[in-house]
């Protein structure tokens, strides 16, 4: 009887161990794998090496970078397709730079890619592109390089991103592409606000997104949200200088995936070109953008704070001037107030064959120069209640 009673204790006693073994996170400094702290020397192979042992582990693995600047001297993808790893932490507390000259990077469409990934955290740090050389070509008029978006995310599921700095990008600094459920929190994105097409978070083919108590300077939008997403979540973001949240821009081919279900709420612009934009080609499109509420925001000097341009075309050259065929619908503006740098604070500018509907202003308070703003509409329909200011043109 006390065998038995031994045996029984010993046996769930080796359990409990067992249990907690295969519940522990192993840690990957790379540090280890032959990293430089020193930012001259290419760190990318010792990257990949930690990676590889963190995928290939069975158990929660950390990836540690420590305090530091990590040279990333060209293109990298962290891989998930054979993982075994139930998640994996990339913990930040350097920086990683890249090259300052964009030739080094600037062919390539990511700087560094998470590809088919499952339960990847990526936390804390500093991501440097050195974007500035490929903004002076470009500036110069001279044949340059496309440049590269800093942080791809690609084809991956259950991935947050939290308090990452990312800082001058060459193109896109954050992309989501065809992913679910995406979380961003506490992200800072900064690039000057002429630096060309440095969208701070760019969302394309994705369901599920949140992006979180966040602060978005840049010289494009804050945040752009492409064709085929859907259920995205946006609370609490500062945007400015830079281009506003933007749906769009969309429409371009003839059949595409439509955008629905996006709330944007509690967000402030500060002297930012737009701050809620919808913007759509002329052209004959299939795609669609419903079910979107911009709610409780403020806008300091933005100069388009509510807009939906359906005739978009950037420096007004080779417009197609076609009729739209993206179908704008139920779309609700509510609580939104503050100070607007032009006179047309609100502006719908939709298209005869394919007219807006569904629109809902509410408790929109925006002032010019002290006195009240204006609204314009075109092919327009929708509801108004509440406080507003300026008068509502729908």
């Amino acid at each position: 009887m006390i065998f038995l009673l031994l045996f029984s204790i010993i046996t769930k006693m080796c359990i409990f161990l067992l249990f907690h073994y295969s519940q522990g996170k192993v840690t990957y400094n790379v540090l280890s794998f032959g990293a430089k702290a020193n930012g001259r020397l290419d760190s990318r192979s010792a990257f990949l090496k930690a990676w590889g042992l963190a995928c290939a582990s069975r158990n929660p693995a950390i990836i540690y970078v420590p305090v530091g600047r990590y040279l990333i001297g060209s293109a990298i993808t962290f891989s998930g397709q054979a993982c075994k790893s139930k998640a994996i932490t990339m913990k930040i507390d350097g920086t990683l730079v890249a090259p300052s000259t964009y030739n080094a990077i600037g062919n390539a469409q990511v700087w560094i890619k998470f590809y088919r990934t499952n339960r990847v955290t990526i936390s804390g740090g500093t991501l440097d592109a050195q974007g500035s050389s490929l903004w002076a070509c470009k500036s110069s008029r001279k044949t340059c390089p496309k440049g590269s978006t800093t942080l791809g995310i690609y084809h991956s599921q259950n991935t947050v991103i939290s308090n990452l700095r990312s800082l001058n990008s060459q193109m896109f600094h954050i992309l989501v592409y065809a992913c679910t459920n995406v979380k961003l929190n506490g992200v800072s994105i900064s690039a000057p606000d002429l630096s060309p097409n440095t969208d701070g978070i760019h969302l394309l083919y994705s369901k599920g997104v949140t992006i979180w108590n966040s602060k978005i300077s840049t010289g494009d939008d804050c945040i752009s949200i492409g064709p085929g997403n859907s259920n995205v979540w946006i609370e609490k973001v500062v945007c400015g200088p830079g281009h506003g949240i933007s749906i769009g821009s969309l429409g371009w081919n003839a059949k595409e995936a439509g955008v629905q279900n996006v709330t944007v709420k509690t967000a402030t612009f500060i002297g930012s070109d737009n701050g809620f934009r919808i913007k759509t080609w002329a052209r004959r499109s299939n795609g669609f953008v419903k079910d979107v509420r911009f709610q409780h925001a403020r806008m300091v000097n933005v100069k388009n704070p509510i807009l939906i341009d359906a005739n978009y075309c950037p420096n007004n050259k080779n417009c197609p001037n076609q009729v739209s065929g993206v179908k704008i619908s139920n779309v609700v503006y509510e609580d939104v107030h503050g100070t607007s740098a032009t006179r047309v604070a609100v502006k719908f500018d939709c298209k005869r064959g394919k007219p807006c509907t569904g629109i809902r202003l509410k408790d929109v308070n925006l002032k010019y120069g002290g006195q009240p703003a204006v609204s314009s509409c075109s092919f327009a329909a929708g509801t108004a209640s509440g406080l507003l200011q300026p008068t509502s043109c729908l």
